[in-house]
């Protein structure tokens, strides 16, 4: 007897969203399942970053709409946002206070009697330990990226999106976090999406990667598709999205 199937731990439908008279997401469908580590793929102003702030709740998408561990973010927003880790933009880290403290409040609001030693753990891995207790507006622009990836992650929820999480990141600390998201999906069953343009953060970790196009997701790419390019000497992901882009007549930023 096959096992029932579970439900999406991301479901996204037909999801719309416009900036006055200029539309940014047009009909996007995605679900995610438990387990699965998403790139979310595509040049500058292709609509990445709204695509997440409407999913996380920042924005609220004018068309479709948003299941996360299947509640429906408009109906039951803070019990969908339960089950979401959202990485804080650095920019919104409130300066005056110590990175524990922000990490202290994130824990209070998950409802987690004290700071998990994960995150501590985490913090380690990140060389972020030895900034714990001095306020956010002594960090560089890496190190406050740091906190906002280990707010995100407090009490590890189900579903964790990223968005160019490795910005900033020197490259023993991106690799750390890369290593301990694909722990996180292969022990826990977490759902990962992770919004990147840069192609070589992702292709080694992830299972599956999807293109956005103005607004519209235009191809995908499975776990077999992605071991077959790993496997191919004379292919890479980023060269084959560099081919869909042109097939699908995306323009460069000028």
């Amino acid at each position: 007897m096959s096992p029932a199937p579970t439900s999406p731990v991301l479901e996204l439908s037909k999801l719309t969203h416009a900036y006055g008279e200029h539309p940014v997401l047009n009909g996007v469908e995605l679900a995610i399942g438990a387990g699965e580590f998403v790139a979310l793929i595509g040049p500058n102003g292709s609509g990445k970053t709204t695509l997440l702030k409407c999913l996380a709740g920042i924005l609220a998408p004018q068309g479709g709409s948003v299941r996360i561990a299947g509640t429906d973010m408009a109906a039951d927003p803070l019990a969908a946002k339960a089950a979401l880790g959202f990485a804080v933009d650095p920019v919104l880290l409130p300066p005056l206070l110590t990175g524990r403290q922000c990490l202290e409040l994130f824990a209070g609001v998950r409802g987690l009697p004290a700071l998990p030693e994960s995150s501590l753990a985490l913090a380690r891995s990140l060389a972020f330990d030895t900034w714990l207790d001095r306020e956010v507006q002594s960090y560089s622009l890496g190190t406050r990226q740091k906190l906002g990836i280990l707010l995100g992650l407090v009490g590890e929820p189900p579903l964790l999106v990223l968005d160019e999480p490795m910005n900033g990141l020197d490259p023993q600390s991106a690799f750390a976090l890369k290593m301990h998201l694909v722990g996180l999906t292969r022990e826990r069953g977490t759902a990962v999406l992770l919004a990147t343009h840069a192609l070589e953060v992702a292709e080694r970790f992830i299972t599956r990667a999807t293109l956005l196009i103005e607004g519209r997701l235009v191809r995908e790419w499975d776990t077999a598709t992605l071991d077959a390019i790993r496997h191919d000497p004379d292919s890479s992901l980023e060269q084959v999205m560099v081919e869909a882009l042109a097939e699908h007549g995306a323009a460069r930023e000028t």
